[in-house]
């Protein structure tokens, strides 16, 4: 008998085989993975808890703001602060990122003011208008596009010959969408320097994530456009730290893109839209999550090192409290949002058609 060689069937469940969920602090705040442990300084592991802290409450405050009334659009991020926060806490300032609509805290740390962030979900054209220098783009909407603009913002790094990576996220949604495959494919053929997340929380507004793909893991769709890819428990700030910056780190020397599957979880709602949880997901399956709480996590993990206390989360909590005070009530003396800024925000030289609508509008509002 001649060695089988035709086993599609094998190669795929060799190659999913090979996927492991990387991780290096448990659910306990214990170490568990000591080889690939970033010895971060006390200083980083102390502002990295404070962001993520401060982060899960202007979660809280802007699900109670939009529910006032105050702000449009929001998608909770409690549960993915991890994610969100120790990836970002990876990159470094001349990184560009292009964030889908839950990422809104990613890019107020890289530097958009929180009161720009309001505007933002109340739809003011103000909350796009990006400070000079910051280099972050307005929240992606449409699901998975950001993945396709990633793609060219990193090949334009490339080509001027940066050191710096474009970094975007979606969630496992996202992943089944045509944009992602193709951003992922671009980057792939061209090297260019990106870190695509994938923040897998479970959810695709009410699909659960095995239902919308036949894939183990959302990790390995990266193979197939010939980039390396890795699965990162989500919750664990040290693992999903390390798996950017060992990201970033080839990327900038010129090895490519990486796509990287954080598995985490949203405690709230898909979006404040009217979605209700409650409907397809059960109270076990939500205690199951929180018992993998990454605040709670890196809580009992710098509590051990005597670099944490009660006083120090409370003094986090109400500074954030108080910047939100300020930040929304800055949000509240914008100038109210006009047609004719709209029109005039377009071009830099209007068509005429929108100069004769221009004219039309002005006068309405005139009157």
């Amino acid at each position: 008998m001649s060695e089988k060689i035709f086993d599609p069937k094998g190669v795929l469940q060799d190659v999913e085989s090979k996927f492991e969920m990387f991780q290096i602090l448990n659910e306990n705040g214990e170490i568990v993975n000591e080889e690939y442990d970033p010895k971060l300084s006390d200083g980083d592991l102390v502002e990295l808890m404070t962001r993520m802290v401060y982060t899960r409450i202007l979660d809280q405050r802007s699900i109670s703001l939009n529910r006032q009334g105050r702000l449009g659009f929001y998608a909770p991020t409690a549960g993915q602060e991890a994610s969100q926060i120790a990836s970002h806490y990876a990159l470094e300032k001349d990184d560009w990122i292009l964030p889908g609509y839950r990422d809104v805290p990613q890019i107020v740390w890289h530097g958009l003011p929180l009161w720009k962030a309001f505007l933002f979900s109340r739809g003011h054209f103000i909350g796009n208008q990006i400070p000079e220098g910051l280099n972050i783009v307005p929240p992606q909407i449409i699901i998975g596009a950001q993945y396709i603009q990633t793609a060219g913002v990193a090949l334009g790094i490339k080509k001027r010959g940066g050191k710096n990576v474009a970094v975007t996220y979606t969630g496992d949604g996202g992943s089944s969408q045509g944009d992602f495959y193709e951003g992922i494919n671009f980057a792939g053929a061209f090297k260019a320097p990106a870190i695509f997340f994938i923040q897998n929380n479970q959810y695709a507004i009410s699909t659960p994530r095995e239902i919308q793909t036949a894939a183990k893991t959302l990790a390995q769709k990266g193979i197939a456009a010939g980039i390396p890819c890795v699965q990162v428990d989500g919750m664990d700030p040290l693992a999903v730290y390390v798996a950017t910056k060992d990201a970033r780190n080839r990327a900038v020397a010129g090895e490519g893109p990486t796509l990287i599957e954080t598995v985490c979880y949203r405690y709230g709602p898909h979006t404040m839209s009217g979605d209700d949880p409650t409907r397809y997901r059960t109270a076990e399956i939500d205690d199951e999550w929180a018992k993998k709480d990454p605040i709670v996590r890196f809580r009992k993990y710098l509590e051990s090192k005597g670099l944490w206390s009660e006083e120090k989360e409370t003094e986090v909590i109400e500074k954030a409290k108080n910047d939100i005070k300020v930040a929304i009530k800055k949000a509240d003396e914008a100038p109210k949002q006009k047609v004719t800024d709209l029109i005039s925000i377009m071009h830099e030289e209007l068509p005429s058609h929108l100069k004769e609508q221009y004219e039309i509008y002005k006068a309405k509002e005139l009157k």
